[in-house]
């Protein structure tokens, strides 16, 4: 791994490209924003797959694949940029799909409800539930984490356990900051409240992309071939040094603030920020271009 908090800045993926077969991207804030895509990173990825190698989307997304490339078709994202995705709400998906029957409080936009669809599982109201599955606010445009303060005492004297499909905090759609699952399920955990996070940056979702590169290839992966590329710190920087993989940090996303101008970032700035917590990267750049 050739992660370093004193990475250089590249001017496009191709700097890079010869020293992997395999791109691991996150979505939000790297290749749409919310809104539209960002159609350099798009083209990007278009150009690395048309070397012969392969991508996989990686998201916190609280939903399951289909409904993900229905949004992406929305956005403007080519699916020629990639070759499968790989869902945080897939992997909430796996977990409720192993406890067959069991009772949960849906906590999230309705939108978010096909995260259940062909399970076993029992939406009930709070009471009668076994379990939390938190997919977002219930409405995440109005409402912020302080709004449930009262809800996530009431939940922990219940003793119910919050299952978190997105373990991000924040999203940047459009231009605005929304609150996400990982802001609940943290806030949830301040007063003693018991939760179970999935998604990056945790190993399983990193171990279920490796799995997909491995049926992709016909045969084993090495991590050494895998680049992965995010703008969160906490989560795609993170779980990618965490799994042994190099990062590709795009400084323009969630965090564009902390280094100066959008598409000029301080590479100073860059290297404390990575510093202070305790993460490095292969390289940097504002926006991902080929």
């Amino acid at each position: 791994m050739s992660n370093s908090i004193h990475p250089p800045r590249i001017a496009g993926l191709s700097d890079i490209a010869s020293d992997y077969q395999f791109v691991l991207c996150d979505a939000w804030g790297v290749i749409h924003n919310g809104v539209k895509a960002y159609t350099a990173a798009v083209d990007a990825l278009r150009a690395f797959r048309e070397s012969g190698k392969t991508v996989l989307i990686i998201t916190n997304a609280p939903r399951p694949k289909d409904p993900v490339l229905k949004q992406f078709t929305g956005f403007g994202v080519d699916h020629a940029a990639f070759d499968d995705v790989v869902t945080s709400g897939g992997a909430a998906r796996d977990f409720l799909a192993a406890r067959p029957g069991i009772r949960v409080f849906h906590l999230g936009a309705e939108r978010d409800h096909g995260v259940y669809e062909g399970l076993d599982v029992v939406q009930s109201t709070e009471g009668e539930a076994e379990m939390i599955s938190c997919t977002g606010l219930f409405d995440d445009k109005t409402e912020t984490p302080d709004d449930y303060a009262d809800a996530f005492l009431r939940w922990r004297d219940l003793g119910l356990p919050l299952l978190c499909a997105n373990p991000d905090k924040v999203v940047e759609r459009g231009h605005e900051m929304v609150w996400c699952a990982g802001a609940m399920a943290e806030r949830y955990a301040s007063v003693g409240g018991e939760t179970i996070i999935l998604g990056k940056p945790h190993r399983p979702i990193y171990e279920t992309a490796m799995a997909r590169f491995a049926e992709l290839a016909g045969g084993p992966v090495e991590k050494g071939s895998i680049l992965a590329i995010g703008d969160a710190v906490e989560t795609d920087l993170r779980g990618a040094n965490d799994f042994g993989l190099d990062v590709l940090f795009v400084t323009a996303g969630i965090h564009a603030d902390v280094f100066g101008a959008r598409e000029e970032p301080d590479g100073d700035k860059v290297a404390a920020f990575l510093a202070e917590a305790g993460i490095g990267a292969r390289a940097f750049i504002p926006h991902l271009t080929w």
